[in-house]
């Protein structure tokens, strides 16, 4: 008797399922400001989000630095630092780390609208990413 399911084609099944039920299970009970967050969120982390990050001292109000850009943060609070990553117009990255302290501290503004989806959640799939970039030394 002839298998009906080869081995390849029943683990593309149980993948296919297996995807199907995460994607159900991550979906009940979400509010439409949870789907929203998660899909800027997710923007901001691959550079689609244009910001001004401002850090302040609060003794002087002085403005201590200013970054403008395509920028992905990331509150450190172990450390009591905030994490910029920046895109720059030639496409490289620029890294910087801003000391949080009683005297210091930041805001993150939104530059322009972002228009996502309130209703699905976006999916980014990376092939390149599966690909590692060798360097030998």
């Amino acid at each position: 008797m002839k298998h009906i399911l080869t081995n390849k084609r029943f683990y593309q099944i149980l993948g296919w399922l297996v995807l199907i039920i995460l994607i159900i299970i991550s979906l009940t009970g979400c509010t439409d400001a949870e789907v929203v967050n998660q899909n800027l969120t997710q923007d901001a982390d691959n550079f689609k989000v244009y910001r001004h990050v401002v850090f302040i001292n609060n003794i002087t109000g002085e403005y201590l630095l200013e970054i403008t850009g395509y920028c992905n943060i990331k509150a450190d609070t172990e450390d009591k630092q905030l994490e910029t990553i920046c895109k720059d117009n030639n496409g490289g990255y620029i890294k910087n780390f801003l000391g949080v302290n009683e005297t210091t501290t930041y805001f993150v503004e939104q530059i322009d609208p972002k228009y996502v989806s309130d209703k699905h959640y976006k999916l980014v799939i990376k092939p390149s990413t599966l690909i590692p970039t060798v360097e030998v030394r």
